[in-house]
C-alpha cells in the first residue's frame, strides 16, 4: 500500500490512486480544529468565519497533496512539483493562518511550547531568510531526487513547504498580534522581499538553464507532451511568478489599509482643531461683554 505520493516509473493515467496517509493528514487536520471550535465558540458569525477560511486552507492543502497533484508533482513534472509548492505556502497555509482564532493559537503554542520559537521565527529578518533556505533546499536536485524517491521523503518535502509557509506568513497575519511585524510600510517590503524578489533568483536557475536539472523528472515517462526541458522551465515561471497574484495583493491590501489609516488620523486632528476653534471662539465671545460693562 502507498500511503504518500512518491516517484514511480509507470506511464501517466488519470486512473485514481489511494494514499490513506494523506486523507490522514487532512483529517488530523480538521477534526481537531472542527472540535476546538464548538466547544469553545459554538456556531455563531465570527467562529464560522474562522471555520470558512480554515477548511478552504485545508482543501488546497489536500487539493495539493493528494491525487492526481501529488502523484504528477511527486514523479512526473516539475512544473507540477512547484505548483505544489506555491498552492502550499501561498494560498492554504495562509489560509489556515486566517481561520485560526487567537485562543487556539495561542493554545497550541502553549502547550507545544513553542511561543519562545515562534517569537523568534516571527522576526522579519529571521522568517525571510528561513523561508527562502527552505524554498532552496527543497528545490536543489540533489534533495529533489533523493527525497523523492521514496514515501517519507516525498511526506518531507510537503511538510518542509508547509512550515515554510508558516513561516513566511506569520510576520503578516499570525493570529497572535504581538508576532505580527509592526507598521504597513515594514510589512510590505517584507513580503515583497521574502516572498516575491528572493524567489526570483532560483526561479531564473531553472528557467534559463541549457539542461535539465532534476534527474527525477528527466527520466520520468513524458507527460501533456512536455520534454524535460520544457518542464524544467516552467517550473521555474512558476517559482518566479506563481505568488506574484498573492503577494502583489496582499500589498495591495496593506497600502489601502495604510491610506485608511492616515485618514482616520488626519480625521481625528482635524476635529480636535476644530474643537478646539470653536472653543477658542466662546472663550472670545464670553470675554466680549465682560469688557463692555468695565
Amino acid at each position: 500500500m502507498t500511503w504518500w505520493c512518491v516517484t514511480i516509473t509507470e506511464p501517466w493515467t488519470w486512473s485514481p490512486r489511494a494514499y490513506p496517509g494523506i486523507w490522514i493528514s487532512v483529517l488530523l487536520l480538521a477534526i481537531p480544529y472542527a472540535v476546538a471550535m464548538l466547544r469553545r465558540s459554538g456556531p455563531n458569525p465570527r467562529a464560522r468565519h474562522h471555520a470558512t477560511l480554515y477548511g478552504l486552507g485545508v482543501a488546497v492543502y489536500w487539493l495539493a497533496t493528494d491525487w492526481p497533484i501529488g502523484t504528477l508533482g511527486a514523479g512526473y513534472l516539475a512544473s507540477v512539483h512547484m505548483f505544489q509548492f506555491v498552492l502550499y505556502g501561498m494560498i492554504a497555509v495562509p489560509l489556515m493562518m486566517l481561520g485560526t482564532p487567537e485562543w487556539m493559537a495561542r493554545r497550541v503554542l502553549e502547550r507545544l511550547r513553542l511561543y519562545r520559537v515562534a517569537k523568534v521565527l516571527a522576526k522579519p529578518l529571521v522568517a525571510g531568510v528561513l523561508f527562502n533556505t527552505i524554498l532552496l533546499l527543497t528545490h536543489a536536485p540533489m534533495t529533489v531526487d533523493a527525497f523523492r524517491s521514496n514515501q517519507f521523503g516525498s511526506f518531507a518535502l510537503d511538510a518542509a513547504w508547509v512550515v515554510g509557509g508558516l513561516i513566511l506568513w506569520t510576520p503578516m497575519i499570525s493570529p497572535l498580534e504581538e508576532l505580527r511585524a509592526k507598521g504597513y510600510f515594514p510589512k510590505m517590503v517584507y513580503i515583497f522581499l521574502a516572498g516575491q524578489v528572493i524567489p526570483m533568483i532560483p526561479g531564473g536557475f531553472l528557467t534559463f538553464s541549457d539542461f535539465p536539472l532534476y534527474s527525477t523528472y528527466e527520466l520520468a515517462p513524458r507527460t501533456f507532451a512536455l520534454t524535460a526541458r520544457h518542464d524544467q522551465q516552467l517550473a521555474g515561471v512558476i517559482m518566479k511568478l506563481g505568488g506574484m497574484p498573492i503577494v502583489w495583493s496582499t500589498m495591495a491590501v496593506l497600502m489601502f489599509r495604510w491610506g485608511q489609516s492616515e485618514g482616520h488620523i488626519e480625521t481625528k486632528e482635524s476635529q480636535a482643531r476644530r474643537k478646539a476653534a470653536r472653543a477658542k471662539a466662546a472663550a472670545a465671545a464670553a470675554e466680549k461683554p465682560v469688557a463692555h460693562n468695565s
